[in-house]
This record gives structure tokens, sequence and C-alpha cells, in this order.
């Protein structure tokens, strides 16, 4: 039976008697046009009017279904955005944070769809991710690598990019984490004292946040998901505002369901649904069958708790993506044993040694002192040059918060760990490239190295030791000397460093003994480079984040010039880790007192000066821009809040363009070179926002002496602030300030229109 009626969903409508009045944000026939999950809806409605309330249980507690039109298999989800984690014989991608250093589109959606890709040949369902958040509130969190960036706009597009690749690829996209789960520390319980004498509280970390700031910042990727085809979404661990996320009907019913149109389901992240009662009438969809138990569900449903209606709503928000992306087409694989020779890698390699190059950023380059040019003598440094002691795959585990790794550091921690089938790290991929230009190439690999020796080793010293040489002296008798550093953190810690002593102490002592010291960074957040950034025999700094299995052979695409640099910085690097204003909050109470102000935006308001801002990478060719064009001067055809009517994504007319922006660029280099354009806006004084904020970015391959236009179109809520007594998106009247640069503290030209 299918059904031909136009499905959409209810208007949330708030009840104002008890709070378990369970109707809020049900799919109906009414209110919310579904669009295209019109035939999802259908398909899923007609399934579940087939089931009792037992199977309607069962398909909400994750087991399979069996009725008169067949079984229905449970649902599979697996980790993650870098590749299907723990599987034999898949890919190792780049990290979220790395990708979105590329600043390129179609570079999101290209490892996306592979990523994807090898899920749906394992036979998952629904990936968890892509992970839009932490979005980045402090630097210190431990999972930064595995999202985008601090602001919403970049994190938004890459989401939803990537949600969209998921989706064609015909698999579940399940976006992460909602919402406000900004860092590590108490993400199970937290204290609920200061010191001296807290105690111990069952409850997790309550983020609270204002109603601007959840808008303007945390809420607006998602927007982009969801308008994007998100099937899924898990909530997170923490509380907001002191209710759990996973049981807090103002984020999921209000915000979620009704005011993005979401039509998908939620489901919990680990051990994140904590009561019958409180998941199932504030907006869980998915969860355990120990707490959503046939005798609890039965009991809910007897005393009207738990209506009839919202049963049969959560069961069809589980189908929903599953038919929204096609996989009761019939050829979905099953799934795959983990060991299993099911192998999904096809080309992937290619795409993932491309994507690291163009995800690493040149930071400084005296004097061109990169591409490197067939030196004679070479000397490599450190640790994270090299492979780990055991691995990769099962044996090759990248565990705990560092604050660094032994051994090159190429994929991240918990749901964050790419599950590699082998790895190119840079001391493998420096020797090859030695033998073919014929360089001598020296090593220590090692951060901490106590030898004082002068003068290069000689032989064998007595007993058979080998009379081995210091940093300072392999340094000076080298042409070039490459120190590799790197910064670790994931699931489950936060960051206790923003620098590492021992790295540094590396680079100091090789650069006053070499006068071409060449850094690379690969970090899974903000790695300080104060320490030595002004030293004169640092000559060029290479940073990214974590690149996946072919790591080595992207950074030494990068140091010859095979690949020109032409990765940007997607948060602010700080002269010193004070210049940050948030912290890691150590009690129940986490206040976001710093409201929208976060990364360049916070620099912007208090005038200080960072190391790198927001943005920032250089080239091995220059740029010059042009001839800046507002396509429309005046806006006066647009209503103070939107008119259009209420769909998957918010109200239609907030994705309208409503003006488009173009600049010519010009590549007066060289040689061959992608640059990073960006447009940023500054807001008439009413809408009392952020001197600037990101509304634009292209990124675009100009040959030496090519010029191309660049256009950026700007929609209705590119322009648009949350007026929190309206409780609705505005756009402020007055002028419009554009700029387009190279960051976001270079900016070249400036325009304005008239709303």
């Amino acid at each position: 039976m299918r059904w031909h009626a136009l499905a959409t969903l209810t208007l949330l409508q708030w009840a104002t008697a008890t709070p378990s009045s369970p109707s809020e944000g049900l799919l109906k026939k009414d209110g919310v046009s579904l669009g295209s999950w019109q035939e999802a809806y259908a398909k899923a409605s007609s399934f579940v009017s087939k089931l009792n309330n037992s199977q309607k249980l069962s398909l909400i507690t994750g087991n399979n279904v069996n009725n008169t039109g067949g079984t229905f298999e449970a649902l599979t989800f697996e980790d993650g955005s870098q590749g299907v984690e723990y599987y034999y014989y898949v890919s190792a991608f780049s990290q979220a944070s790395a990708l979105a250093m590329t600043w390129d589109k179609d570079a999101f959606y290209a490892q996306a769809k592979a990523v994807a890709t090898e899920h749906y040949l394992k036979g998952v369902h629904i990936v968890n991710g892509p992970t839009s958040q932490p979005l980045g509130r402090t630097v210190w969190s431990g999972r930064l690598g595995e999202t985008f960036s601090p602001d919403p706009y970049l994190n938004g597009i890459a989401f939803g990019v990537s949600v969209k690749a998921y989706t064609d690829t015909g698999v579940v996209a399940g976006g992460k984490h909602f919402l406000l789960n900004e860092q590590e520390t108490n993400r199970l319980s937290a204290s609920t004292g200061g010191s001296g004498g807290s105690t111990s509280s069952a409850a997790p970390y309550s983020s609270n946040a204002d109603d601007k700031a959840l808008h303007e910042l945390y809420l607006w990727p998602f927007y982009d998901a969801v308008k994007n085809g998100m099937g899924a979404v898990m909530c997170a661990m923490n509380e907001v505002n002191n209710t759990l996320s996973c049981e807090n009907s103002e984020l999921l019913l209000k915000r979620l369901k009704t005011e993005l149109g979401y039509p998908g389901m939620v489901y919990p992240d680990v051990d994140a649904q904590s009561t019958a009662k409180g998941s199932a009438i504030n907006g869980l969809d998915y969860g355990s069958s120990r707490i959503w138990s046939d005798s609890a569900v039965n009991e809910l449903l007897s005393n009207g708790t738990l209506t009839q209606a919202r049963l049969n709503d959560m069961a069809i928000r589980n189908l929903m993506g599953y038919y929204y992306v096609h996989l009761d087409n019939g050829t979905h694989p099953s799934v795959a044993d983990r060991d299993a020779f099911v192998d999904v890698r096809a080309n992937h390699s290619r795409l993932i040694r491309a994507n690291g190059g163009k995800s690493v950023i040149l930071l400084k380059n005296t004097d061109n002192a990169l591409p490197l040019k067939r030196p004679h003598t070479m000397s490599v440094f450190g640790s994270h040059a090299r492979a780990a002691i055991a691995g990769p795959n099962v044996e090759f585990t990248v565990q705990g918060s560092g604050p660094t790794y032994n051994g090159h550091l190429a994929t991240g921690t918990g749901s964050g760990e790419g599950s590699m089938s082998y790895l190119i790290d840079p001391h493998a991929a420096l020797t090859r490239k030695a033998s073919e230009d014929g360089t001598m190439i020296r090593w220590i690999l090692n951060d901490t190295y106590s030898s004082s020796a002068t003068g290069l080793p000689s032989g064998i010293g007595d007993a058979g030791t080998f009379i081995s040489a210091s940093y300072s002296a392999y340094a000076e008798y080298s042409d070039v000397c490459l120190v590799f550093l790197n910064a670790l953190a994931g699931e489950g810690a936060d960051r206790t460093e923003l620098y590492n002593d021992d790295q540094d102490t590396m680079v100091s002592t090789v650069a006053s003994s070499c006068n071409n010291t060449v850094v690379i960074i690969n970090t899974v957040g903000a790695r300080l480079v104060d320490q030595w950034i002004e030293n004169e025999n640092v000559t060029a700094v290479l940073y990214s984040s974590l690149l996946g299995q072919e790591s080595g052979n992207s950074i030494v695409d990068i140091l010859y010039g095979d690949t020109n640099p032409s990765g940007r910085l997607t948060y602010t690097l700080a002269k010193n880790e004070s210049d940050y204003p948030v912290g890691i909050c150590e009690t129940k109470q986490c206040n976001f007192t710093e409201g929208v102000y976060i990364d360049y935006r916070y620099f912007d308001a208090y005038n200080i000066t960072p190391r790198y801002p927001f943005g920032h990478g250089l080239s091995y060719t220059t740029f010059s821009y042009s001839s800046l064009s507002v396509s429309s001067s005046t806006l006066s055809f647009l209503s103070t809040y939107p008119t259009g009517s209420l769909s998957v994504g918010g109200y239609t007319d907030l994705w309208d363009t409503v003006t488009t922006i173009s600049a010519t660029i010009t590549n007066t280099g060289s040689v061959s070179g992608a640059e990073v354009a960006q447009l940023y806006l500054t807001y008439p004084s009413s809408a009392k926002q952020p001197i600037k904020q990101l509304r634009g970015f292209e990124r675009i391959d100009l040959s030496p002496g090519e010029q191309k236009t660049v256009s950026f179109s700007l929609r209705r809520r590119d322009i648009s602030y949350w007026d929190v007594a309206a409780q609705k998106w505005a756009v402020a009247r007055g002028t419009y300030i554009v700029r387009v640069g190279t960051s976001s503290r270079d900016l070249k030209l400036v325009g304005s229109f008239v709303v």
C-alpha cells in the first residue's frame, strides 16, 4: 500500500498544561512540507501501519521485525567519517578537520562520497557522521580533529555537502553531536562544586547557552545538514541548559523537528539515553531495549503518558532515512564480517593523497625556502616522521589524549579513528624521493635526544657501539633540516597543552645549527608556534591536521612542489594560550558567557593580534584581487522575517539568493596554483553582530597569468540574525559591508549593499 497524499510535518504546538503531553513534533499531513521526503514518508507509514505495538518497539530498539510484508532487518550503525572503523580492507581518510582546511567544496563531496561508498559496500546502513560538533568553543576540546571548524558558515557548508554525498551514495547520514557537547571532560558525570570541596554528580556537565548563541553558532550547521538530506541525528551525552540532550524537548521537538523541519530519527550517543518516559516524550526515536522494555512502554501507553501517535511517529522516523536513500531497492549488500575479504577501497588512495595535499597550509616561507630542489644533504628529525612501533590496523590503534604521539600521527582516536590497511609515513616517502634525486638523507627520529656529540658519526665505537651524532651535528652538515611535530587528542579526554616543550626544544636546537630549518606539523587542533616561529633559521612551516593513510606522500608532494599548497586555516592560531577566551569547564554548570564571540570573532572584538589569522595560508605563487561587483546594491524587496512555507531545512525563503558578489582573481606568479577567495560580511549596527563573519568562499585553480571571476551567492539566511524576542531569523535594515580577501585579516576589496 502506498500513500499518495502530500506528506507533511505538523507545526509544533507547545503544551501549556503538563510536560508529559507527547503530541509535539509528530509527522503528519499538515504543517511542514516534506517535499522530496514525501515518498519515504508514504513507505514508512505504510510499513508501520501493519505492525503491532510489540513490533514497533522492536523496530525502535534496533531489532529485526517480521510482519505480513516480510522481514525488516535491524539497521546497522558504524563509525565514522574517517572510514569504516575497525574493519579490514578499508581506507583511512583524512580527518574532517584536515578536509575542511582545503576550503574546497568538491573535495568535501568527493571524500564524503568515498567514505560513504566504503560503508555501503560493507553493508552499513547508517554512518555515525559526519560530525559538526564540537564546533570549537574551546581550543582545548579533545575532539576537534573530527569536526570542521569553529566558524558556523564554513562548518555548515562542509557538513551539508558531506551529508549530501552520503545521501547520494545510499547510506543514511547520522549527523552529530546534537548539541553543545563542546568538551570531553565530565561528559558522563560532572563535579557539582568548586575547588576544595567538590562532589560527584551522576549527571554530565550542562552547557548553558543563550538563544542567540544557540542559533547563530551551534544550530546553524544543522540547517545545512537537514536541508541536504540528513536522515539521522545523534543526540549528545551532555545536558543543555540543565536538561539531558536526548530528553530535551526544547532541542529535539522545538528546534530540530519543527524549526528545522527535520523528518528523520534521533538516536542517542553511548549511554546518553537515561529514562524511558523522558526520552520517549521529548524527542528520542531510537533507543535501548533495556530502557524501552515492553513493560515500561506498555505502562506509558496505558496511563496516557505516551500516546499511540507518538509511538507510531517514532517507528516512522526510524524508517524515513532508510527509504529516503533507497536502502529498500534490493541492491544493498549484507553486513560483512570485520575481517572478511570484502575489499571496498577502489582508487581511494589517490583521492586521499590529493586531498591531503590540498589540506596542507604553508604558514611561513622565507626567501622561497620551499619547494625543495634536489638538496644534496637532508636531515630529518622527530618521531612524527616515522612509523609507530606496531601496526597498522588492529595493532595500530591511536589511544588517549597524547599530548603527542610516538610515531607518525595520521588518524585520530575513538570514533575519529580510521582503520589503515597501510600507512605511508614521511620518512618512507622522503627516502623514496631522496633515492630519485641522489640526496643523502640522515635522520634522528625521536623528539628527545641526549647526545651532545660534535661532528658526524665516524664509525663503530668500543664494543661495537655506534658513535651517534647529535641534533646539532646532523643539522650543521645539512642543506635542509626537516623537523616533524604532532599533537594528539581524541574522544574521552581534552587537551592538556597547545605546544610541547620537548618538540619545541628540538626545533630550536636544530635551528641553532641549520639555517634552513623547515617545520612540519600535523595536529588535531590549534598547535602554537611562538616558541620558535620568529627564529630566522626557521625558514618554512607546513601545518595541517591528520591526513590519513597517504599522509607521508601528501606532505612530500608539498615539500617538493608537486602540489602547490592551497590549504587555509580553519581557526585562529594565537600567539599565547591566554589569548583564547574559553578553557575547559571543570564543574557541572558550564556557562557559555562568551556568547557568539569565539575564534576570530573574539580576536576582532577585543583587538587581539593573532600569530596567524583565520583563513590564512600562503602559496608558491602570488595572486591579485580586483573588480568587486555587487549584483543588487539595494534590496528593497526583503521582509524583516521569512514569509516562505515551513519545510525541511526551515522556512523556504531562508535559502533564497538575495544578492551576488563577484571579484576577479589573477595568478601573478610563475607557477600554477589555487587561491581561496573569502567573503566576510559586516551587518548594520542594529543587528548587534560581530565585526565581520565569513559568508562565502571559493577555491579556484589558476595558471600563471590566468584570471577568473569568482562569485559568492548570499542567501537570505546569510544576512539574517536571530531575533530573540520574535523567535525568528530577521534581516536588519541598513548598510551591509562586504569584504573579499585572503583571510579574516587580509581583506583586499570592499563593497556594500543596502536593505
